[in-house]
């Protein structure tokens, strides 16, 4: 496993890329240096033929619990710029997810809280241990989940949303599934074999195919359903011509 800087491991296996947090002792919080070194993961895992699918997981108990309040409180008398920068570093991530290629599966066992809630929910998949726990406690401290509702009100419905981040409350995996945030929640006994199957599965699909498909999900975003339409037919064009389309169709008419 090597190490990328900012505290995140990283390393590439049987055509999974995984991406850990490295700070187990923080319970994973996202400082800027950290918030980097997963950006810089995520761009070398886009960029690798070997890897098909993206895993982002934390090291320890916990997945991840948001923001470093240490290193927030210790730049407090910087200026509004300064904190502006840093801000933005989490949007140049969150960024970089949504445009990376290939499909970005979230591992989150215990605590993902606040920015780790967020950057669980950036991810395009979440599989969840059983008793993982899913908030967003930022107004407990007077703070807005600001960012991460860009992505919140686009996995729930926006009462859901907004009551969530008002309260503050910290939910159960199955509860958050219930909601739609959470894709596959597995027993805490078998869940490193469950989850390695699942990311499995996921690799060995066409990789142009996911790539196709993830992009237009999210360019579908904000169009009109006509626009959405012809957004469609353009990549029903372009998938016909891919090598691994014209394999699969060929298989299926051999077997027919």
């Amino acid at each position: 496993m090597n190490e990328t800087p900012n505290a995140v491991l990283y390393e590439v296996s049987d055509g999974i890329a995984t991406a850990t947090l490295n700070r187990p002792d923080k319970r994973n919080a996202l400082d800027a240096s950290l918030l980097q070194g997963l950006r810089a993961a995520i761009q070398a895992a886009a960029q690798d033929a070997a890897a098909r699918v993206i895993v982002i997981a934390g090291a320890g108990k916990d997945f991840c619990a948001g923001a470093d309040l240490a290193a927030l409180e210790a730049m407090a008398e910087q200026d509004v710029m300064h904190h502006l920068s840093d801000a933005e570093t989490l949007v140049h991530l969150f960024a970089a997810m949504r445009h990376c290629p290939k499909p970005i599966v979230a591992r989150v066992r215990g605590r993902a809280l606040a920015g780790g809630c967020g950057l669980a929910s950036a991810c395009d998949l979440i599989v969840a241990e059983a008793s993982a726990q899913f908030g967003y406690p930022e107004v407990n401290i007077g703070f807005v989940p600001a960012m991460v509702m860009a992505i919140l009100r686009r996995n729930l419905g926006e009462k859901r949303a907004l009551e969530w981040v008002l309260t503050g409350e910290i939910i159960s995996a199955p509860r958050a599934r219930d909601w739609g945030l959470v894709n596959q929640v597995l027993p805490e006994e078998a869940f490193e074999a469950e989850f390695a199957s699942y990311v499995a599965r996921l690799a060995a699909r066409s990789d142009s195919a996911m790539h196709l498909t993830k992009r237009l999900l999210y360019h579908m975003d904000g169009l009109s359903f006509e626009a959405a339409l012809r957004s469609g037919a353009d990549i029903n064009v372009i998938a016909r011509h891919t090598a691994d389309c014209r394999a699969g169709v060929a298989k299926f008419l051999k077997k027919a």
